[in-house]
């Protein structure tokens, strides 16, 4: 068994996911990259970083978190860190949007919470420490024209983590969000260009964010931050302050 602190990633193979996965290998951490569709890419990942292993599972599928959790015991024997990275946005307006779709989202949002839980129960509470980090999004906070599911997701992922802060109190298991602005990733990249600069027009920074100025976040969180817990980081280029 590997004494290296472990680091899951969900969604870590691609975007903002992967750009956490590779900071968190540059501080140390044994990575499990988490993938549902994206095989080739953790495949490929997990080739770069040192030790790092994939993990496949659907989060919409609790007996699938089970699976992954148990092979992270199986592989590792431990969670350290917890990186709530994976989501999907499903977007159109709400006169339109079927059903199907906002379950769609809803179930990934679920799946964080389950896979949390699990992370708390079987690794965390035992070992009396822990970091979890959820990255949001800025729409969870101003809104979003047709992506009402997804910003209702993001904003309660959000006030999970302020309750779960409250919930560990006097524990070393510290719960933090990450809320990304337009960062320029495989997601932005379908915006069409007339909403990606109606969004740059508002950003004091004038440019897209990249992965890596937000994975730098995370890091800092699951390594550095020890009286940050309950909390959102923003980071968006001035695009919204909180």
């Amino acid at each position: 068994m590997n004494d290296r602190k472990l680091a899951l990633v969900t969604g870590g193979a691609t975007g903002i996911g992967a750009a956490c996965s590779r900071a968190l290998a540059m501080e140390g951490f044994r990575v499990a990259v988490h993938y549902n569709s994206s095989k080739v890419a953790a495949q490929s990942l997990v080739a770069e970083l040192p030790d790092a292993f994939a993990v496949p599972g659907d989060l919409a599928a609790p007996e699938q978190i089970e699976t992954l959790l148990a092979q992270l015991q199986t592989t590792a024997g431990r969670l350290d860190v917890l990186v709530n990275n994976a989501g999907l946005s499903r977007n159109a307006d709400t006169a339109t949007m079927k059903l199907d779709d906002y379950d769609a989202v809803s179930a990934i949002e679920r799946g964080t919470w389950y896979l949390t839980k699990l992370a708390l129960r079987r690794f965390m509470l035992r070992a009396g420490r822990g970091r979890i980090i959820t990255i949001t999004s800025v729409v969870g906070h101003t809104g979003n024209r047709g992506q009402v599911p997804y910003t209702m997701s993001k904003a309660g992922l959000e006030a999970m983590t302020r309750s779960l802060a409250h919930e560990l109190r006097g524990r070393d298991i510290l719960v933090n969000s990450v809320a990304p602005g337009l960062i320029d990733t495989e997601m932005t990249a379908a915006l069409s260009d007339g909403i990606r600069q109606e969004i740059l027009a508002r950003v004091p920074l004038e440019r897209m964010g990249r992965a890596e100025e937000v994975a730098d976040v995370v890091a800092f969180l699951a390594t550095r931050a020890s009286y940050i817990t309950g909390t959102t980081v923003h980071v968006n280029g001035g695009l919204y302050g909180g």
